[in-house]
């Protein structure tokens, strides 16, 4: 499930000014945007906790629904001159405060206080930039690690579903930041970015979502006795169409505080390496987007007897194991059929109908012979993206989860309106 709650997080950088290319015409010093979404859900199956311990029980349960507000972000930025710039961006996550109650199905349905900070205020993007060329720029501070096509491109036009899509934002980070430093540029046909960032935090590591809550932190401070490394690579040489490819090494086990000198947290490492390919093709009124993820964890077994996973005052106490390896493929394309209208054509008004498949599992293999199958999904989806503007797309969408054959398939019904722009 979900969680709701509240966070504050800011960005701005030659990207946004010029999109994801980086090319960049610049009109004005500072620079203010955002986009936000507003989602209303109905689910047609059960919420119970034990809804996959008990499938049977919980078959005929009835439907909920929810309103959802999943960001509402703000862009600030400002261009000092003589290639110094400085970005952040603010984010309301799930319109919250900062502290939320959730069930915890891995935890029998307990229910916990959580906190998305240590504190109410979130810097999902917080850096300063030195631009030497096009091909040669320098950050530093809170930024966007951009493995997997979700987290590079996780703007709400930058996707047909309602909600980002769930195989990615399951089993990483969504949006995944980390503070470090960023060397980025383009020359000619390929975009290029290298980082170097504080390692993900084994102890918030789960079953149900892999190292997804690993960048998180429930202190003042990020912790950062390991540390972890990213690389991406996109390429535009083919007119419409972009490949690329990104990936992500770092240790986790350790990266906690206190620092436990003994035991499991010493003597492993918890190896996180992540591969992914995605492209993008937009030509010829379609628009196809497709992504593979497979994410490998080292000592897995060894997780459940971390310090700070076993000790019943720490935020953390996860009991449940997890698992080595984590997969997410999907795929989706949609047509403007507005393209074949003259009148809607001349007005800029698009209507994509669009089909998306995805399968993931955050429990891709056992660990000390215990299996949660529940976890396997395989996804489908289909609706229509209306865009009356080019900044603004009403959705809908019908999707079902197709889970093993013992637990009950989840359907469900959402619409959203969302917007993206610069004001100034």
């Amino acid at each position: 499930m979900k969680r709701i709650g509240f966070a504050l997080f800011v960005f701005v950088s030659l990207n946004c000014w010029a999109g994801n290319d980086g090319d960049s015409i610049r009109r004005s010093r500072l620079s203010v945007g955002g986009y936000g979404e507003a989602v209303f859900s109905r689910n047609f199956y059960s919420d119970h906790v034990s809804r996959y311990s008990q499938p049977e029980e919980h078959k005929n349960d009835p439907s909920h629904g929810r309103f959802d507000i999943p960001h509402a972000v703000i862009y600030l930025g400002y261009d000092f001159g003589k290639g110094w710039t400085f970005g952040t961006e603010i984010e309301f996550e799930h319109g919250g405060n900062g502290i939320a109650y959730e069930k915890e199905d891995e935890e029998g349905g307990e229910w916990e206080q959580e906190t998305e900070k240590g504190g109410e205020v979130e810097l999902e993007q917080f850096w300063i930039q030195k631009s030497f060329s096009r091909a040669v720029n320098v950050r530093a501070g809170h930024i966007v690690v951009p493995v997997g096509l979700t987290n590079a491109h996780h703007e709400p036009l930058s996707f047909f579903t309602v909600y980002r899509p769930e195989g990615e934002s399951t089993i990483m980070p969504c949006t995944w930041h980390q503070t470090g430093v960023s060397l980025w540029g383009r020359y000619k046909d390929f975009r290029y970015e290298a980082q170097f960032v504080a390692g993900l935090n084994a102890d918030n590591f789960t079953n149900v979502g892999w190292i997804k809550k690993g960048h998180k932190s429930p202190l003042e401070f990020d912790v950062a006795n390991k540390y972890g490394v990213s690389l991406r690579l996109d390429n535009y040489t083919v007119p419409g169409l972009r490949i690329g490819l990104s990936g992500y090494y770092g240790h986790s086990i350790g990266n906690s505080y206190p620092r436990n000198a003994n035991g499991v947290d010493a003597e492993y490492k918890g190896v996180v390496a992540i591969g992914a390919f995605d492209f993008t093709y937009k030509a010829h009124n379609w628009i196809v987007r497709g992504q593979a993820d497979y994410g490998y964890l080292g000592d897995a077994e060894q997780l459940k007897y971390v310090y700070n996973r076993l000790n019943s005052k720490s935020p953390y106490k996860h009991s449940a194991f997890v698992s080595k390896n984590a997969y997410a493929v999907g795929i989706e394309a949609g047509y403007d059929v507005f393209s074949q209208i003259p009148q809607m054509r001349a007005d800029n008004q698009k209507l994509y109908i669009f089909g998306r498949y995805e399968a993931y599992n955050p429990y891709a293999s056992n660990t000390k012979g215990t299996a949660y199958d529940y976890t396997a999904v395989k996804r489908m989806a289909f609706g229509v993206n209306y865009h009356p503007v080019p900044q603004i797309v009403v959705k809908a969408e019908y999707s079902k989860r197709f889970l093993k054959s013992i637990y009950n398939d989840e359907p469900s019904f959402n619409i959203g309106v969302a917007y993206e722009g610069f004001f100034l």
